[in-house]
């Protein structure tokens, strides 16, 4: 990574910062399954471009490059496989061929990248805006991640880490939590690793994942309602977003127990002690990572403890995530600059100086907040079937029988103008096929999708039901082979 400054004259705040990106020359990608994680990025930074795999919009956002022929290709098992995929097609080399300056091809971002994508990265003149992906993947660890709060003072839910030879093996390593447990593997995607046990019948269902791991996380099940927090660890300091409540494990939306799928954002979400809490936390976390060497955008999961308002790490995401949407649009950031701003500046090989205690101080003001909400919707049935009709991408109005209908095409959520409006983002098309967990799209609108009691409101409930109704698909009887990809593209 190169550490030569491009110049020596500072920016000096956010102004500076803002027109310094509106004039940007240096070409800047995100490349991954979807453009849904840096919806409007494209709006605050010159020369940025999306290279996606699946083409949301049908040719008609302006910064979107989707390359026409598939290529042969092994079976995708995960984002990492995809982007890789991605940097290896012709059509992809060649758009970042007539894209380079100076002979540079420039710089990305991913959702999700290994090894083999830095090497993919590396050959093609491509820096990778992100830490490098061992440390990433270290800090990922669902295990390590209790290691560093514990390092930085953060408070998690009471645990112990060991490995699990049987159940007789589990209970004693944690007869000290109780019967009523939650084990985490290391690495998990939206609630498929995460197992609920409070007796041996339970463990068994799991039995085989759980003891093949070294070490697994052993936590108390506590009555919890989960929140998410973004943040970005500059040079100057962690720049805390608001606190976001989040949706997990609605059968409406996944067939995951714990799995997350959707956000919502409104001021006075929580209280004031656990939302000063939660944002202390994070910048003591932040500038914990700070000092392990990593740099740039991240996110932290809390669970809120209902019966005592205690504030627990539930685990860290080290990358932009399908709450970024939600942070990178809401008053607060538009005022000053989305949390991703921030993040990409570290990589732009140039100084600048920042007021992080007043942009924090700004940011934790309840009046800058609007309301928020998304929803992600994924295929809840245990089957596989042939889409042969899929919804636009765009703004869908809702009528007041519930059911709703296309209105018109637009690439950015920002063009939702009341809660009868919602913006879809469309993942899985026509000629694709469902199966169980599988990203069906993201839906954004104004207002809340929750009670205070954490169910889904009516308005929510219809949306849902007027998007699946969209979707024309059949059982496939012969069950085609669905490759090895589960879960979100989004997370």
């Amino acid at each position: 990574m190169s550490k030569k400054k491009t110049s020596t004259k500072p920016l000096k705040g956010i102004s500076d910062i803002r027109r310094y990106f509106h004039k940007n020359e240096v070409p800047l990608y995100f490349i991954s399954a979807t453009n849904f994680n840096l919806l409007g990025a494209d709006e605050w930074i010159k020369g940025f471009k999306y290279i996606t795999y699946i083409e949301c919009f049908d040719g008609l956002h302006p910064n979107v490059f989707s390359p026409k022929e598939e290529i042969p290709h092994d079976d995708f098992e995960s984002i990492e496989d995809i982007n890789n995929y991605m940097l290896q097609h012709p059509e992809v080399q060649d758009y970042l061929k007539t894209r380079s300056k100076d002979g540079k091809a420039g710089k990305a971002m991913f959702l999700m990248f290994d090894e083999k994508t830095e090497d993919l990265a590396d050959k093609l003149g491509l820096e990778i805006m992100f830490p490098p992906a061992k440390m990433r993947t270290f800090m990922d660890n669902k295990v390590n991640t209790n290691r560093l709060a514990e390092k930085a003072g953060v408070a998690c839910v009471p645990y112990v880490l060991s490995n699990v030879k049987d159940y007789e093996h589990l209970r004693e390593v944690s007869k000290h939590l109780g019967t009523d447990l939650v084990i985490q593997t290391p690495f998990g995607d939206s609630g498929h690793t995460t197992f609920f046990i409070t007796n041996e019948e339970e463990f068994e269902k799991y039995e085989e994942e759980i003891v093949a791991e070294d070490e697994v996380k052993i936590m108390k099940r506590i009555n919890c309602k989960g929140a998410a927090i973004e943040a970005c660890v500059t040079r100057h300091g962690t720049i805390v977003a608001p606190l976001m409540t989040e949706l997990v494990g609605f059968k409406d939306l996944t067939p995951y127990k714990g799995g997350w799928c959707g956000n919502e954002i409104y001021p006075n979400a929580f209280t004031n002690t656990i939302r000063h809490k939660a944002r202390k936390y994070t910048r003591l976390f932040g500038d914990q990572l700070r000092e392990e060497g990593y740099k740039g955008y991240f996110e932290l999961d809390f669970l809120i403890d209902q019966d005592n308002g205690e504030v627990y790490l539930g685990e860290l995401n080290p990358r932009v995530t399908g709450a970024s949407s939600i942070t990178n649009h809401a008053v607060f950031a538009l005022a000053d600059a989305p949390l991703f701003v921030f993040h990409i500046l570290e990589w732009m090989d140039i100084d600048y100086e920042l007021s992080i205690k007043s942009l924090n101080a700004r940011w934790g003001k309840q009046e800058n907040i609007d309301g928020w909400s998304q929803l992600i919707i994924k295929h809840t049935e245990d089957t596989i079937e042939y889409v042969s009709s899929a919804p636009r991408s765009g703004i869908w109005r809702m009528f007041d029988n519930g059911h709703i209908r296309f209105d018109r095409m637009d690439t950015h959520r920002r063009a939702v103008e009341s809660e009868s409006e919602a913006f879809f983002l469309r993942i899985t098309r026509q000629g694709d096929y469902l199966y169980e967990g599988a990203d069906m799209g993201i839906l954004v609108s104004r207002g809340r999708m929750m009670t205070d009691d954490f169910e889904l409101v009516p308005r929510a409930k219809d949306w849902i039901k007027g998007i699946r109704a969209q979707y024309v698909s059949e059982l496939i009887k012969d069950k085609r082979k669905k490759g090895n990809l589960s879960g979100t593209l989004t997370k």
